[in-house]
């Protein structure tokens, strides 16, 4: 039964407070009828007794509290899902903005959902390509893991996310079962723009829901939408046995709404301002990804978050790190010199990488190959700072190798540009192409027989 009250008491930025209501709980939806019939939606954030704290999706100015009325729906905020959803762009409340039509909707879920059970989970073990080397060949993407990329303010982490979500695939059987959704958190008009236009004009956009919450919208919707876009991914693949890769960003936007609407409750602040429930209320979102045991589909996860000032120690990054299975980041470093995508080889991490790859997944070689590229690359990187200090005469021939081995990695393996799409057999080729430039005898971590089949053999 819907209940309306005229009893708003205050307003305070986006929090109103409702005096004297019966039976509302915690996160129910509610709407304010203006004096002019308008109507704005809000939901519930506290019930004391009987008053209860709104927080408004809108603007509050404008409403005036003797002729205004609050209706409380019965339900908390909740997404239509269909397969329909499929190609189309909502916003970040859930609307198409696509000029589409509705939803036909199969049913109605709540937003705020559930982390995935413990004990209902499946292992991650099955590979996803990317189309991108760094992450193909050196951090294995694996489907069902929280994999986040960290950036920082100016490099190209939109233009990566693009990349991702357009070439992403599974290979084998479940190729055609294959689907991502795409949220953009609290991004420009520009950049919405920008990933609306990329997806239809590589027809990626038939195989993704795409929600876009912009940074004029109000905080409290930018808390909803990655919310919206889980909610999608569940349906469609424990419902519809989809393959989804799920693609946030920009959880630092995230963070920060989070940080304005707390501080508006006036609640006391945790590390530099952010709530102290920030690890738990990311880990809320971060653990519905994964695959479920006896059911088909995954749900994978690449949130993108840019680090402030480029620090690892901060609060957002750090939290993340600890709920999720590695991450990838991207360096500044690499940017300058023309690399794209700057992925920073040495400290990104994929701690599920070994799950993904071998015989019957990628390729036999896989495994060492990735190994001596990591030994390799660190050891090159090593002989170039000692070149740069002692000069090139102090290093032996080997080191040089070693030295010119990490400038070609950088320039043919980590830089691809943003359309160049290498299926994992080009990466491992591409990878023992590279590794042909150091002497046979420094690859100590590839088995033999493994040398002696892919290893490319030199003329003369």
């Amino acid at each position: 039964m819907i209940r309306e009250y005229r009893t708003i008491q205050e307003i305070n930025g986006p929090l109103m407070v409702v005096r004297k209501v019966d039976r509302v709980t915690y996160d129910e939806l509610a709407e304010i009828e203006l004096s002019d019939g308008s109507i704005r939606r809000c939901k519930v954030l506290e019930v004391n007794g009987d008053n209860a704290v709104v927080q408004l999706f809108e603007s509050s100015a404008g409403i005036n509290l003797a002729q205004s009325k609050v209706r409380f729906l019965g339900h908390p905020l909740q997404l239509p899902v269909s397969g329909d959803m499929l190609g189309r762009v909502f916003n970040g409340m859930g609307r198409p903005i696509d000029g589409g039509p509705d939803i036909m909707a199969e049913e109605y879920r709540d937003i705020n959902g559930l982390p995935m059970n413990p004990a209902a989970r499946d292992y991650p073990n099955e590979f996803i390509q990317t189309g991108i080397s760094t992450i193909d060949g050196l951090n294995t993407l694996v489907r069902g893991q929280k994999l986040p990329i960290f950036s920082g303010s100016g490099l190209p982490h939109a233009a990566l996310a693009a990349q991702i979500a357009r070439q992403a695939k599974v290979l084998g059987d479940d190729a055609g079962n294959f689907a991502v959704v795409f949220a953009a958190i609290g991004i420009t008009f520009e950049e919405s723009d920008f990933f609306v236009q990329e997806f239809r004009r590589t027809g990626a956009i038939d195989r993704t829901v795409l929600f876009t919450n912009l940074a004029n919208d109000p905080a409290v919707e930018r808390i909803a939408t990655p919310r919206m876009a889980l909610t999608a991914a569940e349906y469609l693949a424990f419902e519809k046995d989809m393959h989804v890769l799920v693609i946030l960003t920009d959880i630092t936007n995230y963070a920060e709404a989070l940080r304005e609407v707390s501080a508006a409750k006036k609640e006391v602040p945790g590390r530099r301002g952010y709530p102290g429930y920030l690890y738990t209320d990311l880990a809320t979102m971060y653990e519905r990804a994964g695959r479920q045991l006896g059911k088909k589909g995954s749900i994978t996860m690449i949130p993108i978050l840019t680090m402030p000032e480029d620090d690892k120690t901060h609060p957002i990054p750090d939290l993340t790190g600890y709920i999720t299975e590695g991450q990838i980041i991207l360096s500044r470093e690499l940017y300058r010199k023309g690399v794209n995508p700057p992925v920073d080889v040495l400290p990104s991490l994929s701690r599920l990488k070994d799950k993904g790859v071998g015989p019957g997944k990628t390729r036999e070689d896989h495994a060492g190959t990735m190994n001596q590229l990591f030994a390799a690359y660190s050891t090159g990187k090593e002989n170039k700072e000692l070149m740069s200090i002692l000069g090139e005469a102090a290093l032996s021939p080997t080191d040089l190798q070693y030295a010119k081995f990490a400038d070609e990695f950088e320039k043919r393996y980590v830089s691809q540009g943003t359309d160049e799409n290498r299926s994992i057999i080009e990466t491992l080729d591409l990878g023992w192409d590279l590794l042909s430039l150091l002497p046979k005898a420094e690859l100590k971590r590839i088995k033999p027989e493994y040398i002696e089949k892919y290893l490319p053999k030199k003329e003369g």
